[in-house]
């Protein structure tokens, strides 16, 4: 795979994601497909503005292999925007708009982008973080037009064109990972390793019937992005509800209202809906909720499928290096508390501090290998060589998998705390402490000790109303987990921070751990 920007290929791939744009709207014509605030938006209308959009790029200038970083909350712009960039053969890069100005800035210079797209209300950010770069040629905006920025709606004035030829393994996104442990790194996906994961989790998941979603994930994310390009993979004609950002109360309304029958969540938003008055909603159309991104703590499995009787909760597993994608649970063989079975063409393994490989059941790191796995990290071989060996990826996570080949997932192996000698994982800790009754959210962290070598600190948030004393939760744990893992320490916050997809940030905590 080439890092610079890359001639026009005279032969396109058959995984190219425009041509996979191109096949779903052939096979589904023109409907309804997308609800946004209040408004529906067809398939037809959006194919076509991003066959628009793509010819205008290539008119600006934009070539095949330019880096393109795309910062905008969710909104119908979004998808349009990724699917002229894959049609005119451009990367696309995005960025979450809740990076700070240094982030956003980091993402711009590293990629070597030739070009921002953002809407009016972070262009004052993009322009700051892009300032004096000199690779970055234009600053495309939604919206009315301003002084030295192009106007999306200019692009889009341009009489469609064709797709420009790209290779199944030329670049086709740039995503940067979330930097919670250090400065955030570019993973560079093919086409053929998003076609893959697409397909993958369609193949996996899909239910005949079961296509009326809410999509609420950020676009973008490697999950967000996974579940748009799965639903270009279903037969049927799909249906998304789309929310800018997570909001609870909005969730329900818009099951209810739309009879909405699935979604992909992040454990953080299942523990803040279980906050909601579920009851007083119609939640009878849902059938089925995906979780991925973090562990999922048994017992808010338990408590949601409980008080939502017609939806079953399918925890799935993958990391942006892997196209978001390596296990999940397949409808009708869901098995509690695990991430599920490797999806068709991938492979496991789990491997000691050794290298060596482990029996069914004991923890070690998890390793894969898929279509789906990346070529590498941009721009760095050496971080790239830590991370593939053989076309292997080492994920970092402990996990196990039992005797019929359902992966468990235990923590990541930079957020092992150990104390006196004795491991422990904080996830452990933090699904005891959601067991109690007054817990919403919990995150540990190891602290320094000169004594046992690292202390167990944990943070937690109170359900609303609900009250609990520092001394009642360290002895609820202890009842429960007992001897070295029990946290000696228990912070009460009014939230526990989150990643912008929604994982634990304990890089945060971390600090205020420390006495």
């Amino acid at each position: 795979m080439h890092c610079g920007v890359a001639p026009p290929r005279e032969v396109t791939g058959d995984l190219h994601l425009a041509g996979l744009a191109e096949q779903s709207f052939a096979r589904r014509g023109d409907y309804p497909s997308l609800w946004f605030e209040g408004e529906w938006h067809t398939s037809g209308r959006l194919f076509e503005r991003s066959t628009r959009i793509a010819a205008g790029l290539a008119e600006l200038g934009v070539e095949p292999g330019d880096r393109v970083v795309v910062t905008m909350a969710n909104c119908p712009d979004v998808g349009v925007i990724y699917n002229a960039l894959w049609r005119a053969g451009a990367v696309v890069t995005p960025a979450t708009f809740l990076l700070p100005v240094e982030d956003l800035r980091h993402v711009i210079a590293d990629s070597g982008a030739r070009a921002v797209l953002s809407t009016p209300e972070f262009l004052a950010k993009v322009t700051e973080a892009a300032a004096g770069l000199e690779h970055v040629r234009w600053l495309i905006c939604t919206g009315d037009p301003a002084p030295d920025v192009v106007a999306l709606a200019t692009l889009e004035a341009a009489a469609p064109g064709r797709v420009a030829a790209r290779a199944d393994d030329d670049l086709a996104a740039l995503l940067y990972t979330g930097g919670t442990t250090g400065r955030a790194k570019g993973v560079m996906l093919s086409h053929r390793n998003l076609h893959f994961s697409g397909h993958a989790a369609y193949a996996a998941g899909h239910l005949e019937g079961v296509n009326r979603a809410l999509t609420t994930l950020p676009l973008s994310h490697s999950y967000g992005l996974l579940v748009t390009l799965a639903a270009m993979h279903s037969p049927e004609r799909p249906v998304s509800v789309l929310l800018r950002w997570f909001d609870p109360a909005m969730f329900l309304a818009l099951v209810e209202e739309h009879r909405l029958q699935l979604s992909a969540v992040v454990p953080s938003m299942l523990q803040l809906l279980l906050a909601q008055p579920l009851e007083q909603h119609d939640l009878s159309s849902l059938r089925y909720l995906t979780s991925g991104g973090a562990p999922l703590a048994p017992e808010v499995e338990h408590e949601f499928c409980r008080r939502v009787p017609s939806a079953s909760i399918r925890q799935g597993y993958g990391l942006t290096e892997t196209a978001a994608l390596i296990s999940t649970n397949p409808p009708g063989g869901v098995k509690a508390g695990s991430v599920g079975l490797p999806v068709p063409g991938t492979e496991i393994r789990i491997l000691d501090d050794r290298g060596r490989a482990v029996a069914p059941g004991e923890p070690g790191e998890i390793c894969c290998r898929s279509p789906g796995v990346m070529a590498g990290y941009w721009r760095a071989p050496e971080s790239t060589a830590e991370a593939l060996s053989d076309g292997w990826l080492r994920t970092g996570d402990v996990g196990y998998v039992d005797e019929d080949g359902y992966l468990f997932v235990v923590d990541r192996k930079k957020d092992l705390i150990i104390r006196g000698g004795f491991n422990v994982y904080p996830r452990d800790v933090e699904d005891a402490l959601v067991e109690h009754p007054a817990v919403q959210m919990a995150a540990v962290v190891g602290e320094p000790d000169a004594i046992h070598g690292e202390e167990v600190v944990a943070f937690v948030a109170l359900r609303p109303g609900a009250a609990a004393t520092a001394r009642e939760l360290i002895d609820w744990s202890r009842a429960r987990i007992g001897g070295y893992r029990y946290p000696r320490r228990v912070h009460i916050l009014d939230s526990i921070p989150v990643t912008p997809v929604g994982k634990i940030d304990r890089k945060a905590l971390r600090p205020r751990a420390v006495r």
